[in-house]
């Protein structure tokens, strides 16, 4: 067995993953070479649920100096978990959860679904209503071109889930506790932003020789990078606010069945975003891309497919790995090629005992679509560099997911 970290062959920078590259497809890891011949790069560091990505490899974490790729964020800024721990236990469900998922369905908008105007728990949180509101607020200084028309629109998706990966989760750890548990980011004003600012750096002098335009970048100290991050941090805090509403609403249904549910603190934490990080004494621009913070002690969520459950974690701080972790489990196939692959009967036998749709709109989010969970989460807990250790082990109960 590979002991980890190991150096991705052929790439030119200070690389290292958490997984054997054997394992990985050859286009993502010629995906991370591209990324580690960037004249910016200081560190580069490969998580164990890497695969393809568009603009730059799933489970990457990219640390620049005075730099950073929009690209390489993606199109879904802020993307990230919430979960919350309840007072209940799987003896307080009844033997049918369909009921919850068909009121989460009501009151949640999924795929391209939005809320008529805003979110109907805004009107009863007024703190939540009261960050809405600021955030809202400096909708007009974004700087991105011809964004104005799109505030209606981010206004009424405020507090939906969207499509593809993203899911509402009922679950339960291993003690028989159940947890809530979602998946979201920042909607379709992410993807506005994103390719504003993408479309604006691949036309950069200092950009037009990259092997990869795909990878482009801003440079520290020009009008277009000061431009990007402030469009990317209101999108990020869009993000952030996106699950907290979900999350009361979520909180909201639960009560609903159970008026004595009560709930633990969130644990909450982005996976493709930006920060500025302290490493070895140099500060870098790090980007993490399908990928989550885990700092000593920080609590974090990874998740993997709609019936295989999830895991909480507690970082452990590896500067090594740019105190990072995994954002899920990762597919190991496209979703085209799992529509191929699999059929309406495989996903019903492969989610047997979840509460979920199992039809043909959500064949390509199959579990036999995605790695082992339990294989990414040992590479990332064991050897010699481990990144998180496991605070609890989640089987799925329920998933809402379009």
């Amino acid at each position: 067995m590979t002991e980890l970290p190991v150096p991705v062959p052929g790439t030119t920078s200070d690389t290292l993953m958490w997984a054997d590259p054997t394992t990985v497809e050859p286009e993502a890891l010629d995906q991370l070479r591209a990324i580690s011949r960037l004249p910016w790069l200081a560190k580069l560091r490969v998580m164990p649920d890497v695969h393809l990505g568009k603009g730059a490899t799933v489970g990457s974490v990219i640390a620049m100096r005075d730099a950073v790729s929009p690209a390489a964020v993606g199109v879904d800024i802020g993307c990230g978990m919430v979960a919350a721990r309840t007072n209940l236990t799987v003896d307080d469900l009844p033997d049918s959860l369909h009921a919850i998922r068909s009121r989460l369905e009501e009151l949640v908008p999924v795929g391209w679904k939005s809320h008529t105007g805003t979110a109907p728990v805004l009107s009863r949180d007024e703190q939540l209503k009261g960050r809405f509101t600021t955030l809202f607020d400096r909708f007009g200084q974004l700087r991105a071109p011809h964004i104005d028309d799109r505030e209606t629109r981010a206004l009424s998706q405020s507090g939906t889930l969207g499509g593809g990966n993203h899911f509402l989760e009922l679950q339960a750890d291993d003690t028989g506790t159940v947890w809530l548990m979602l998946h979201s980011g920042s909607r379709n004003i992410g993807k506005e932003l994103a390719d504003r600012h993408i479309t604006e750096a691949k036309g950069l002098d200092h950009n037009l020789d990259l092997p990869d335009r795909d990878l482009a970048v801003f440079l520290a100290g020009t009008p277009e990078m000061d431009d990007y991050l402030h469009d990317l941090y209101w999108a990020q805090e869009y993000a952030r606010l996106n699950r907290d509403i979900m999350m009361r609403t979520f909180k909201g249904v639960i009560t609903e069945f159970f008026p004595h549910a009560t709930f633990d603190h969130d644990v909450n934490c982005h996976h493709n975003y930006v920060s500025q990080e302290c490493y070895d004494g140099v500060d870098l621009i790090v980007t993490r891309k399908g990928a989550i913070f885990a700092g000593s002690g920080t609590l974090g969520l990874i998740p993997g497919s709609m019936a295989t459950g999830s895991y909480v974690v507690r970082g452990l701080g590896n500067a090594t790995g740019l105190c990072s972790a995994s954002h899920g489990a990762g597919r190991r196939m496209s979703r085209r090629a799992a529509r191929r692959t699999f059929t309406v009967d495989d996903l019903a036998a492969q989610t047997a005992g979840v509460e979920s749709r199992k039809d043909e709109g959500v064949l390509d989010e199959i579990p036999g679509a995605y790695k082992d969970i339990d294989a990414v989460i040992h590479d990332q807990t064991t050897g010699p560099s481990p990144l998180v250790e496991v605070v609890a082990r989640l089987r799925t109960l329920l998933c809402v997911k379009d």
